[in-house]
């Protein structure tokens, strides 16, 4: 049996800043505060509690003195309002990607566009990209675009983990909707990058693995595109979920990660599917 693993499985960028930047935080200060959880995969959050870095629901919630760090995903604009008006110490952790996004609304906003944000309904990052402006339309799915009523000018940004076929089909359906539309491509780069080697393991492979939290969007948008390529396609949280019956008859098996997934489970995961085979060939990293 032959593993591959994608190159760019696990972590991004903006969530490994982020989480690192927790961990030194509560190092520095004995502990650190935030609304949420900072990345969404159980254990990683577990990690990070035992480190010092709380979960809190509200602000009055964080001890006087004690800092709260904003997560990579972007915070609502009242909520910074609140915190400074309150005078916490604030870590900023958000994505320089999700920050753009935010400069993005503003500008199309500034056109007298009205603004429309192709993501998931209650994500944190689309809460806080959609708080930058007055009342911007979210959109889900195809189903949720037809129903949108025709108007002369709007803008458009998605959420930055959306897979390139929704937001693909959602435009589609706009540009019968909108007159003057602009769209402004904010899927960021390690998120094309991750759905690419995952669209191509899955041709390629006879099991494909993908490792991420089931709370995880983006974990879950890989499952979905392995899944409509790879009948057998399987997403796991961690090594225990794992069923060796899988990879029976299996060649060669793909690994993936989101972006939330840290190195050391992707590692566990491949050590757990590398016992399932009594010939290993090679294990090679799928660029």
């Amino acid at each position: 049996m032959k593993i591959l693993i994608a190159k760019d499985a696990g972590y991004c960028f903006g969530v490994r800043d982020a989480v690192n930047l927790a961990y030194e935080t509560a190092e520095e200060h004995g502990d650190v505060y935030m609304l949420g959880h900072i990345v969404h995969n159980e254990n990683v959050v577990k990690d990070l509690d035992d480190a010092g870095a709380k979960v809190v629901s509200h602000l009055d919630d964080v001890p006087d003195g004690k800092p709260i760090l904003f997560r990579a995903h972007g915070t609502a604009t009242h909520v910074w309002s609140e915190a400074q008006e309150k005078g916490k110490h604030i870590i900023d952790a958000t994505c320089p990607l999700v920050k753009e996004i935010h400069d993005e609304v503003i500008k199309l906003e500034k056109e007298e566009r009205k603004i429309i944000i192709i993501g998931d309904h209650g994500h944190d990052e689309v809460i806080g990209i959609a708080s930058q402006v007055d009342d911007a339309i979210i959109i889900a799915s195809p189903e949720e675009a037809n129903q949108l009523r025709k108007m002369k000018k709007a803008g458009i940004v998605s959420q930055s983990t959306q897979t390139i076929e929704n937001v693909q089909d959602i435009i589609n359906i706009l540009m019968t909707k909108v007159f003057d539309l602009r769209f402004v491509n904010t899927i960021c780069f390690p998120t094309k990058r991750n759905q690419q080697q995952l669209k191509d393991l899955s041709d390629k492979c006879d099991v494909m693995v993908v490792i991420g939290s089931f709370t995880s969007a983006n974990s879950k948008r890989l499952t979905q595109l392995a899944t409509e390529r790879n009948d057998r396609s399987y997403q796991v949280t961690c090594a225990d979920d794992l069923n060796s019956e899988w990879f029976n008859d299996s060649d060669i098996v793909g690994v993936t990660a989101g972006a939330s997934t840290p190195d050391n489970i992707i590692e566990e995961v491949t050590t757990r599917i590398k016992s399932f085979s009594n010939n290993l060939e090679e294990e090679l990293i799928y660029e």
